[in-house]
C-alpha cells in the first residue's frame, strides 16, 4: 500500500484525477473514534471559474471559497444545507480552484467506530457524499487539511479496476447550471459483484 502523495494532486488534470481515484482508499483517523478507511467508489469534478456548478465559477472567492484557491492536495470540506458535510479534495496548482467532491466509499476499515458515530449497521456501499463523511468523522473544522499528513490520507493498494466498470455520467443536484449540469464529470464504480470481491479482500488495509 502506498500513501498517496500532494503532488498527484497538483500535477494531474482534475478530470483524469476524478476518474483515477476509484480504487483508492480514503482514510480519516480523527482519534475521536479511531481510524476509518473506505474504497473510493464515486467522485465528481468541479474545474472552477469555468464550471457553472462549481462554488469558484467565475473565480468567485468568498470566506467558504478561499480554500479552493489553495495549493492541491488538501481537503476542502463545506456544509451543504447546514447539516451535511461534503469532503472535497482540492487538485491543482494555487489560484486555480478545482476540486473533486467525493461521494462514495466502501467501507473497509474501523467499520464498527463507523457505526458509532451514525447509530446504525453499514451498508456494503456508504453512496452519499454527507452519509460517508459522518461515519468516517469529517467534519468542516478539518477543512484545509494537507491530505499528506496523519488525519486525511490516501493510499493506493493497486487495485486493478477495468475501464468498463466505471461509468462517466452528470453530476448530481447542479440543474441550476444549466448546459453544465450534462458534463460527464461524474464517475462511479457500481459493479456490485465487483465491490463485493474488492470488500472480502480488504478489510483490513493499512
Amino acid at each position: 500500500m502506498t500513501r498517496i502523495q500532494r503532488d498527484y494532486f497538483i500535477k494531474n488534470d482534475t478530470l483524469w484525477l476524478a476518474r483515477d481515484l476509484p480504487g483508492k482508499i480514503l482514510f480519516c483517523n480523527t482519534h475521536a473514534q479511531g481510524l476509518c478507511g473506505g474504497i473510493i467508489t464515486e467522485t465528481e469534478a468541479y474545474l472552477g471559474a469555468e464550471d457553472k456548478a462549481s462554488h469558484a465559477w467565475q473565480n468567485r472567492r468568498t470566506n467558504r471559497t478561499e480554500t479552493m484557491f489553495c495549493r492541491g492536495g488538501i481537503a476542502y470540506i463545506y456544509l451543504c444545507y447546514g447539516i451535511h458535510h461534503l469532503f472535497n479534495i482540492v487538485t491543482g496548482p494555487e489560484d486555480l480552484p478545482h476540486a473533486i467532491l467525493i461521494r462514495g466509499i466502501l467501507p473497509v476499515k474501523g467499520i464498527e467506530n463507523m457505526e458509532a458515530r451514525t447509530k446504525r449497521k453499514i451498508p456494503l456501499v456508504l453512496d452519499g457524499p454527507g452519509k460517508l463523511t459522518k461515519a468516517m468523522g469529517i467534519t468542516t473544522r478539518l477543512n484545509g487539511t494537507p491530505l499528506d499528513e496523519k488525519t486525511i490520507w490516501i493510499e493506493d493498494k493497486a487495485v486493478q479496476i477495468p475501464d468498463h466498470l466505471i461509468v462517466s455520467s452528470p453530476r448530481i443536484g447542479v440543474d441550476y447550471a444549466g448546459d453544465d449540469a450534462r458534463l460527464p464529470y461524474r464517475f462511479v464504480l457500481e459493479d456490485k459483484q465487483f465491490l463485493t470481491r474488492i470488500s472480502k479482500q480488504d478489510k483490513n488495509p493499512g
